[in-house]
């Protein structure tokens, strides 16, 4: 299995970077995961975007679902219309997305994409892949993913403050990618948006995942310090995700 990393920047992107998004690939079937800021661009730089097999949404925020309407533009105008690409999300997103739409392109979004609520906890297959939800800790419905195929496991918490949810959705995965948009700086921050990096390193040693990688990190903070503070809690290897890595989920 392989990922690749579109946008790793927290909230808003950094001049060079992107919000969340991600391409996971096996054995030639490419689900593009959430889709923020900046994303469509560099998904360009990897794929043809008629390659996408299918479309993950975690969640209803602009820095995770923004880039679907320039995709969605791309395809109808300009790519030959492509029909019926699986797109999967949770309740909320069609509202918000529908909202900036007119009638008429809210139909052709409904024809381009072969649209799915999935509620958190619920469980799919698309292409090889099998997928596992389950409910973050966000103040809109939120779907943290696990991806398993081919006997690898990538677990992706999404935009999530610590929960249960979350080491028993990465549990002995060989990659973690986890929310860890803030710092150990003494600031109180609300329990149920996002995590620390420390906390994000709790999740990772709860759940005995191979490798944490840190992603969702606010761009004005330091990465080699939010590495520090995960690492001091989970004693596996811990990265940070930075625009146009490609990483072998299994190695």
């Amino acid at each position: 299995m392989e990922l690749i990393v579109l946008g790793a920047c927290g909230t808003w992107p950094s001049a060079a970077g992107a919000c969340s998004g991600y391409l996971v690939r096996h054995e030639g079937f490419t689900v593009w995961i959430d889709l923020g800021s900046g994303t469509l661009s560099n998904a360009q730089r990897h794929t043809d975007l008629l390659d996408i097999d299918a479309v993950i949404v975690s969640h209803s925020h602009a820095d995770h679902v923004v880039d679907l309407l320039p995709y969605f533009y791309a395809r109808h105008y300009a790519l030959g219309e492509p029909h019926d690409t699986p797109l999967f999300w949770p309740p909320g997103v069609y509202p918000r997305i529908g909202s900036l739409l007119s009638e008429e392109s809210i139909q052709d979004l409904s024809s381009s994409f072969l649209i799915s609520d999935v509620e958190p906890g619920d469980s799919f297959e698309v292409g090889p892949f099998s997928i596992t939800t389950a409910a973050m800790a966000h103040p809109v419905p939120t779907l943290g993913v696990r991806l398993e195929a081919g006997g690898v496991t990538l677990a992706y918490s999404a935009d999530s403050g610590p929960t249960p949810e979350l080491p028993k959705l990465a549990r002995g995965a060989d990659l973690f990618l986890a929310d860890a948009t803030w710092q150990g700086d003494g600031s109180r921050y609300p329990p149920d948006i996002h995590m620390t990096a420390a906390e994000a390193g709790d999740a990772a040693a709860q759940a005995g995942v191979g490798r944490l990688a840190l992603t969702h990190i606010w761009p004005t903070l330091e990465p080699d310090r939010s590495r520090e503070e995960a690492a001091a809690r989970f004693d596996a290897e811990v990265f940070t995700l930075r625009e146009g890595m490609t990483i072998e989920v299994g190695t």
